[in-house]
């Protein structure tokens, strides 16, 4: 699935303390994930003062994050069991144009619902564009050079 295999195969690297953090970004940025999708809208959690966008690396992923959910009864798309509708989106889509678009500090996490495997894109230069990021807008100034 676009990368998505490699993307956390990157993820356990770093849990790992393994690998460069500039090519995760890469990788989540060349990756096809899935984002579950709510009342018409993608699927968001607010932790933290950060909107976080929900994606995963594949189906299983996101099944898992459904079983928790549900088991939970914070259902948010469908019974416990039931396929709930996904986007299938590149993540440097979420990162450059959606990220933004939210208005609010805002970031991705995917594989949220594994312990072991998660890993949070926190809303910072060399991250999302630099006019959304909370250290840029912290100090003031642009990044130059970022990571993109």
């Amino acid at each position: 699935m676009g990368g998505a295999t490699v993307l956390a195969e990157r993820i356990a690297e770093r849990r790992a303390g393994l690998g460069d953090p500039r090519d995760l970004v890469g990788e989540l940025r060349r990756a096809l994930v899935l984002v579950p999708m709510d009342s018409g809208g993608l699927w968001t959690a607010e932790f933290g003062g950060v909107r976080w966008i929900c994606a995963f690396t594949d189906e299983a992923a996101l099944a898992r994050f459904a079983r928790a959910r549900g088991a939970a009864g914070a259902d948010a798309g469908g019974e416990a069991g039931e396929g709930w509708e996904f986007a299938e989106l590149r993540g440097a889509r979420l990162l450059d144009e959606i990220v933004p678009a939210l208005g609010v500090p805002a970031g991705v996490a995917v594989d949220i619902a594994d312990p072991d495997g998660a890993m949070a894109f926190p809303p910072v230069r060399g991250i999302v564009p630099d006019d959304v990021a909370i250290d840029a807008q912290a100090d003031g100034s642009a990044a130059e050079g970022g990571v993109r």
